[in-house]
């Protein structure tokens, strides 16, 4: 398998067409799995936002504050009620915000960046992204597959990962549940996020800082043989964490 960051692409504006670029610098085949970072997909597709944009109600004041009183630092009220807006639930509120997406995906607050956004304060993140990858898809010329990748904390770890938030073309995850282990034993319980796993690769290449490379091709990689599964987020009611933390409250004396 090869994985290569696409070089000598621009500032991304809001109306263009990421695939035109895509294809003007690399010379896809449909066996390609292309894959774009969220920050460029939001910034084409006009989510971009001033903190001004976000009036902060008095839920948002309260959580400002708190969070100031427990860490130190601030965060604006006006992010706050941002986070709010972008989010269908906050299941934790301190020590920081922990957002569900409108989309199912559950990151710090709600996936808002707030680097490497010219002339402007805040980058949502792209409100329906396996939509936005189909767009893509559509619009290129060959029918490669395409991943919006993200970067996210995970827990119990240190360190962020890059993760998938849409795709097109693929299933999301290899099916393993009927195949055989080596000494003939059935699996029952594997399914493997390969969205995940090629968002991690590419993030190898794409970096974090300032290198202006979001989107990279992986070539030479082939689903295999296997069931797909299209399950990626998990439903809230089968999601026993996520119930856990909705009964769970920060001890801010702790």
């Amino acid at each position: 398998m090869e994985i290569t960051a696409i070089p000598d692409l621009p500032e991304f504006q809001v109306g263009e067409n990421i695939a035109t670029h895509i294809e003007s610098q690399v010379e896809l085949t449909s066996d390609d799995v292309v894959l774009v970072a969220s920050t460029i997909v939001s910034k084409v597709e006009g989510r971009q936002a001033r903190l001004a944009d976000f009036p902060a109600s008095e839920r948002a004041e309260d959580i400002s504050t708190r969070l100031e009183n427990l860490t130190g630092e601030t965060m604006e009220p006006e992010f706050v009620q941002a986070v709010l807006e972008e989010s269908e639930e906050l299941l934790i509120e301190a020590p920081f915000l922990l957002a569900v997406t409108s989309f199912g995906h559950i990151t710090v607050n709600a996936g808002i960046d707030r680097s490497n956004i010219p002339n402007s304060d805040l980058l949502m993140l792209p409100r329906k992204p396996s939509t936005s990858a189909k767009r893509i898809r559509a619009e290129l010329t060959v029918d490669a597959d395409i991943v919006i990748t993200d970067t996210s904390g995970r827990p119990f770890r240190h360190g962020q990962r890059g993760v998938a938030l849409g795709w097109a073309g693929l299933s999301p995850n290899r099916d393993w549940r009927g195949e055989h282990d080596r000494d003939g034993r059935e699996l029952s319980a594997t399914v493997q996020c390969i969205v995940d796993e090629l968002a991690g690769a590419a993030n190898l290449v794409t970096g974090e800082g300032d290198g202006g490379t979001p989107i990279a091709v992986v070539r030479d990689w082939s689903f295999g043989d296997h069931a797909g599964d299209e399950n990626v987020f998990r439903d809230s009611a089968e999601d026993i964490v996520r119930q856990a933390l909705r009964s769970w409250s920060f001890d801010d004396d702790s």
